[in-house]
């Protein structure tokens, strides 16, 4: 006869601390790790935003820089006042202005629709008009509309002479008066560096009157060589928030300086078109020396509370 144990085997007292022991021990490190790992995958994840975020602004601040009239760009301080960014040291400047060459009517379709070229010796060239073969005045202003959201069109644009004896000279617009500044070296009687246009014929340009422009090309030095502009661009950081230490880089465009526009407030009252660039920018720096521009932009995340952490990109133009 088989007699069966009353007793069952279990855990003794001492096995059981050591197993709690063991597994305090073990979920200790182990929240740790996941911790740590956790606050890596966040960091990471982080770093590679604020990485691509301050790459795209930067690329796209400079693909549009890329095709400014040289001569133009100036830093400005705020709506009144500018310098040369010859003397700019990124100390006080926060707004980054130019002019922009229409480079898509240039690329046109088949064909240019303005060949930067003016005929000199054609008998059409005169105070009143000026010969610009190859080019289509048309097709510019088709362009333009389409661009501008039906906004602007060719009587808004303006052609700047490519003088190469003056190129990137001391030379801008300035806030109070809507003018264009003299080149250094250009008769003094010629008091806008760029001037005004409207259509006159499919290969002709002719002069209109506007704030800054005279109604004749009587007393312009022209030049053969020419770029043709419709809109002026500025960048800065609007919104600043004092407690993150950030604000959004904002691009203003499709406005006319040379008909009295701002890069705020056109001439009629209306405010310029703007569009977000990026969010969460901690700094945006510039500076130039001769005909290189240079150009940095800092992003922060809105994640990182409490901290300075920053990453930047930045690029040369030229």
């Amino acid at each position: 006869m088989i007699i069966k144990s009353k007793f069952r085997k279990a855990f003794t007292m001492l096995e059981l601390i050591f197993v709690i022991v063991i597994m305090a021990i073990l979920a200790k490190f182990g929240v740790e790790f996941l911790a740590q790992s956790y606050s890596g995958f966040i960091n990471s994840k982080i770093n590679h935003e604020l990485q691509s975020n301050s790459a795209t602004a930067v690329e796209f601040v400079a693909t549009r820089l890329q095709h400014r009239i040289k001569a133009s760009t100036i830093a400005r301080e705020n709506d009144h006042n500018f310098t040369s960014l010859k003397d700019y040291t990124a100390t006080t400047a926060n707004i980054l202005e130019w002019v922009g060459s229409d480079v898509d009517g240039f690329r046109g379709d088949a064909l240019p629709y303005w060949s930067g070229i003016i005929d000199l010796n054609s008998t059409i060239t005169n105070s009143s008009s000026l010969s610009s073969p190859r080019t289509d005045t048309g097709d510019i202003n088709t362009l333009i509309d389409i661009l501008s959201n039906t906004n602007s069109g060719i009587e808004d644009a303006a052609i700047y002479f490519i003088n190469p004896d003056s190129l990137d000279t001391n030379w801008g617009w300035d806030a109070n008066t809507s003018k264009f500044d003299t080149q250094i070296g250009v008769d003094a009687n010629n008091l806008n560096a760029i001037h005004p246009i409207d259509a006159n014929g499919i290969s002709k340009f002719k002069p209109i009157t506007s704030i800054g422009a005279d109604n004749n090309f009587s007393q312009v030095i022209a030049y053969e060589f020419y770029q043709l502009a419709w809109s002026a661009y500025a960048v800065g950081i609007t919104g600043w928030d004092d407690t993150t230490k950030t604000g959004t880089l904002t691009l203003w465009y499709d406005y006319q300086p040379w008909k009295g526009d701002t890069y705020l407030l056109q001439s009629n009252g209306d405010e310029t078109k703007s569009q977000i660039i990026m969010q969460n920018v901690s700094s945006f720096r510039f500076i130039a020396r001769e005909s290189l521009l240079k150009i940095q932009v800092c992003v922060k995340s809105s994640l990182i509370k409490d901290e300075e952490y920053s990453i930047c990109k930045e690029k040369t133009i030229f």
